[in-house]
């Protein structure tokens, strides 16, 4: 809205009191005034990490300088998506539109382009050859004599990343002299999930419905489809899995690979390939067979149509992603068949055209396994070697399924044959859903450090997944997205950085989960340091926060059944056990933690050597994981001293203080944010802490029913009966499976 102000003691004299034709002049102009100027609007969160606001005046001025011409061809979508990008961003960050031209004439040029696209970049005699594909440099030189900054790459794709990359130097503050950055991402497929149902629904989704709006496609390309390719783009995103992986079969008939190849279309200019989730039963469901046998020479010409049917609408197609033979989807072992076999009669159809099988080891089968931390391992390792070239198997972070924390899956290092591409989950099913401020680098951080000791000490999932520690060529990240039809994308203005810090983990990942915070919100909020400061604090703790109030000491899968909202360490019955928290916790009046040490399930036994020893250890497991892999004595003692019952509820309590801490800073930071934003992140956290509260009071409730034990001095007890929490339902919880 504009607004006009008047001075106090200045009111406008009435038109009875004389002069009425100068204040009726003065009104016209005023209305004139509004209608000419654009209306300014809220914050509300769309812009995301791209807001482009206006730099502070010293970094401005010699921003202007430093970038006084733009020089960047545009004879393809995706060079014009560069400089489209760039002229949006400069003029918003500088406060006017920038000079364009076909070759630089002034001191102060940027370059944007490839040797092949620009004349004046081929001239600079430029070392690209270790860039690929998709890498950049971003250089200080000097061209004819003046001062120039270049951003090269080998492809229009390239240019487009090294173009975001200057823009987030620029939108974070910092100076542009004297740069020498040469950037090619380490990982190659970095896909983004997105459980979205056909007909809207997103499964796990808390910000709204699906952003794509299948009825109304292909006639309709919503703007937000390109505002979406960008934010990816920004990232060094480059792939997107339209549909859920509780696949539906009609995602692969005609009418709807024609909707496929218009979403195809918007996301081409900006480097990012479409994917789709493909059902294993398909021949069988939309190809009128009676089977869907992999080995089936029927079945496997139908699929050969079906590849070469997508790839003639959506030339660069990328590839089928595929979860079989678990939670009740259909699969290759239906026909007696292994995970290989399924996996390889796909990818045989997609190798002509340079498409891959992303194939998921998220299995638990009919059968309830005596532990389901064992059963990927179990049938995926005696495969390994088996899989086609274009292949990745695509494997949770945890063995057991997104949860607060869990150790790396035993499965990064047991095959060193096979690409393994990792699976993060962004939007937060076990984490407090929309309204919890949990910032997800930290965790990410934590699990491509890990060190699987594969190949010896230094073996990091990082370099299982890059392809690096075994030389594979292909590789992948992907990360369930927390993306929806809400205005703020993803529900919360904070969880906009868990999809941000995923894209720049996938990118690279071995950066900081600081670093990234840092640039986020400089990004998407303010460059000023004390801003930015206790805002990065906020973030980088929130994470062992919620760990802290939710599931301590490696406690796991206590949340609400089917819905996962809120506690229910109490879940037990129905069709199987393992589908229930009592299965995970397995408390009685002796002690706590589910036994996976050589003497119970055995679960380290799939570690590495130096890896198990440690996790099989009482004394010597990190005590994050204590109870993941060790039924302790309530009475034992921990590291600080405690008792395992009283530093369960020393936990629990910290968790709720650490969000009643994040509570207070963020109130006290309203002079650096935009009232609509701060009042909902504010509202946000008042959320929070009140469900922390009650995670804290019905978990405490509940397991001292086993203990039998007092609280601790100074722990105040449940504000309510366990009777009570227990009687709590929610059948509408948001992003439920239906």
């Amino acid at each position: 809205m504009v607004h006009t102000t008047v001075n106090a003691g200045q009111h406008p004299a009435p038109a009875s009191q004389g002069r009425p034709g100068r204040w009726l002049r003065r009104l016209a102009g005023v209305v004139l005034t509004l209608a000419v100027l654009p209306l300014a609007h809220a914050e509300d969160g769309y812009e995301l990490w791209l807001r482009y606001r206006p730099a502070a005046d010293a970094a401005a001025q010699a921003y202007r300088a430093q970038v006084a011409q733009v020089v960047a061809p545009a004879a393809s979508d995706t060079q014009r998506a560069t400089r489209d990008e760039l002229s949006r961003g400069l003029r918003g960050l500088l406060g006017r539109a920038p000079m364009l031209a076909d070759a630089p004439t002034a001191a102060g040029a940027l370059l944007v382009g490839t040797p092949a696209s620009l004349p004046s970049i081929d001239r600079l005699g430029l070392d690209l050859d270790d860039l690929g594909e998709e890498g950049y440099l971003i250089r200080s030189v000097r061209v004819d004599g003046r001062a120039a900054t270049v951003v090269a790459a080998n492809s229009d794709t390239g240019a487009l990343y090294g173009a975001f990359h200057l823009l987030r130097l620029m939108q974070s503050g910092q100076p542009l002299e004297a740069l020498d950055l040469r950037e090619v991402p380490k990982v190659g497929l970095r896909v983004l999930n997105h459980w979205d149902d056909l007909n809207r629904h997103v499964e796990r989704g808390y910000s709204g419905q699906s952003i794509w709006d299948w009825h109304r496609l292909p006639g309709w390309l919503d703007p937000r489809y390109t505002d979406y390719a960008r934010a990816n783009a920004s990232i060094g995103i480059n792939g997107t899995v339209l549909n859920n992986v509780n696949a539906n079969a009609q995602i692969l008939t005609a009418p709807y690979l024609d909707k496929v190849a218009a979403l195809a279309g918007v996301m081409r200019p900006y480097g990012i390939r479409v994917y789709v989730s493909a059902r294993f039963s398909a021949p069988m469901e939309i190809g009128g067979l009676d089977t869907a046998d992999p080995l089936d020479p029927a079945v496997r010409r139908w699929w050969q149509a079906k590849a070469d049917e997508i790839y003639a609408k959506v030339p660069d197609f990328g590839g089928f992603l595929v979860k079989a033979n678990s939670e009740g989807q259909p699969g290759p072992q239906d026909f007696g068949r292994s995970h290989a076999d399924g996996a390889n009669m796909l990818a045989e159809v997609l190798a002509p055209h340079g498409g891959v099988v992303m194939w998921r080891a998220f299995v638990y089968s009919d059968e309830e396994p005596d532990d389901r931390h064992k059963q990927a391992y179990t049938e995926f390792v005696p495969h390994d070697g088996e899989f086609r070239d274009n292949v990745l198997v695509q494997v949770k972070n945890g063995a057991i399924d997104f949860q607060p924390r869990e150790p790396f899956h035993p499965l990064f290092g047991a095959m060193p044959k096979t690409p393994l591409m990792m699976e993060f989950q962004i939007t937060k099913e076990y984490l407090g859903f929309a309204t919890h401020l949990v910032y997800l680098g930290p965790m990410y951080e934590e699990v491509l450090r890990a060190d699987t000791h594969a190949k010896g000490p230094g073996s990091t999932v990082a370099k299982v997944v890059d392809g690096s520690l075994e030389g594979h060529a292909l590789s992948g990240i992907a990360g369930v997205a927390n993306i929806g039809s809400d205005r703020n994308w993803s529900g919360s203005h904070f969880d906009q950085a868990n999809w941000y810090v995923f894209g720049r983990m996938a990118w690279d990942p071995s950066v900081d989960a600081r670093t990234v915070a840092q640039e986020w919100t400089r990004m998407t909020f303010s460059t000023d340091p004390a801003f930015v400061e206790p805002v990065v604090e906020m973030m980088m703790a929130s994470h062992q926060a919620a760990v802290d109030y939710m599931t301590p000491l490696g406690l796991h899968h206590l949340m609400g059944r089917g819905h996962h909202y809120g506690p229910a360490p109490w879940v037990e019955g129905g069709p199987r056990a393992d589908w229930t928290s009592v299965y995970f916790h397995r408390a009685t009046k002796e002690g706590i933690g589910f036994d996976r040490t050589t003497s119970g399930s055995d679960a380290v036994s799939q570690y590495a050597p130096p890896v198990a020893e440690v996790f099989n250890d009482p004394a010597r497991v990190p005590e994050e994981f204590l109870l993941w892999f060790h039924h302790r004595p309530w009475t034992s003692r921990v590291a600080s001293g405690r008792t395992l019952w009283d530093e369960l509820v020393h936990r629990y309590s910290r968790g709720v203080g650490e969000v009643a801490r994040m509570r207070e800073t963020w109130t006290g930071l309203d002079r650096y944010v935009d009232p609509e934003r701060h009042h909902q992140v504010e509202r946000f956290l008042a959320i929070q802490q009140q469900e922390a509260q009650w995670w804290r009071d019905a978990s405490i409730a509940y397991f001292q029913t086993f203990s039998g034990l007092p609280l601790p001095e100074g722990e105040a007890p449940p504000a309510q009966s366990l009777e009570y929490y227990k009687s709590l339902e929610f059948p509408y919880a948001p992003g439920d499976t239906q």
